[in-house]
């Protein structure tokens, strides 16, 4: 005998092995998870109408989850090395707050939106994904620990610019209506609470088991994640529309034309570039993606007046969960290895 072995019957049943494979096969189906998510959310509000307002409290706590899943993904020894990469970050800058907004001016003059329904798009449009584009990105191979080192820098910009960009849209007046609070919280409680509490688990698992253990636990809980953000945003979010279904749709064509257009332009601007394939990769799902959930506690903190704009924000990631289905499989194809 060479060594004592588990037959093989009780080690495919360990229970460590079970999780991997239970992973894997969410990795594998995790668009179809997250459609059936949606449709659960959806049809929840027909079932129980009366959980709308607690299940909208939960967005922050679950979405909060979602990104420490997320930012635990990527070792911050090379987020620290992707920090020093300054061409990716201007690249990214320069691609999400120099070519999206004309973009975007072109769209909301093409397609006619009532105003409840333009805000929602430019909130949407006007800022780059800091979320999930991680995860998609690394679908797709490419850099996702570029994304990650960039998220921080990305949502500060985006806290200077918005309210610029939206003067530039709407006029003094409505740009006014758009609390910066809510803007800080989000940054606050869904980025740098997430990443510190991500940095602190690496830290303790060079040391000690347990955060190797949480790490793998998050891993194997991050399609789930995600499919719980969704159907929690989706169920809290659809009573609001009370007939308004029409309005929110015409929101549809803009989304639609921004990702057609931002894949082409980032294709072009990441080839412009010369960037490595990785990175060209991550450059353009930074410019496709959209940061409709982190936003969304802005939408919610809007006047009456503006009841249906949360919808139109959370279309937008609805548009955008079926176009990554395309274009995590178009992106290596369109920049192979």
């Amino acid at each position: 005998m060479t060594g004592w072995h588990l037959p093989r019957p009780l080690l495919l049943q360990h229970p460590a092995l079970r999780v991997v494979r239970l992973t894997a096969a969410l990795e594998h189906r995790q668009i179809a998870v997250y459609l059936g998510a949606l449709i659960v959310g959806a049809a929840a509000t027909r079932l129980w109408p009366e959980a709308a307002q607690p299940l909208e409290r939960a967005i922050y706590p679950v979405l909060g989850c979602l990104l420490y899943a997320t930012f635990l993904q990527v070792p911050f020894t090379k987020v620290a090395a992707a920090f020093g990469d300054r061409r990716f970050l201007g690249a990214a800058l320069v691609l999400n707050f120099v070519v999206v907004p004309p973009i975007v001016a072109g769209l909301v003059a093409i397609v006619p939106l009532e105003r409840a329904v333009l805000v929602g798009v430019l909130l949407t449009l006007l800022t780059p994904c800091i979320d999930y584009v991680i995860v998609f990105t690394g679908l797709a191979g490419g850099d996702s620990q570029r994304l990650v080192a960039a998220s921080p820098l990305l949502m500060l910009a985006q806290l200077v610019a918005l309210p610029v960009l939206l003067w530039a849209f709407l006029g003094s007046d409505l740009a006014n209506v758009v609390e910066m609070g809510p803007f800080l919280q989000a940054f606050g409680f869904l980025i740098m609470l997430p990443l510190g509490l991500a940095w602190l688990t690496e830290l303790l698992a060079t040391r000690h088991r347990v955060g190797g253990v949480i790490t793998r636990g998050m891993e194997a809980a991050m399609v789930l994640l995600m499919a719980a953000t969704l159907l929690v945003v989706v169920a809290s979010q659809l009573p609001k529309l009370k007939g308004r279904y029409a309005d929110v749709a015409a929101a549809v064509p803009a989304y639609v034309g921004f990702l057609v257009l931002m894949g082409g332009l980032g294709l072009v601007f990441a080839r412009m570039a010369d960037f490595g394939v990785g990175q060209a990769r991550a450059l353009v799902f930074s410019g496709v993606t959209r940061n409709s959930l982190v936003v969304l506690p802005l939408a919610l903190a809007l006047p009456a007046a503006y009841a249906a704009t949360p919808a139109v924000v959370v279309t937008q990631t609805l548009v955008e969960l079926v176009a990554m289905l395309a274009l995590i499989r178009l992106v290596p194809r369109l920049l192979p290895s």
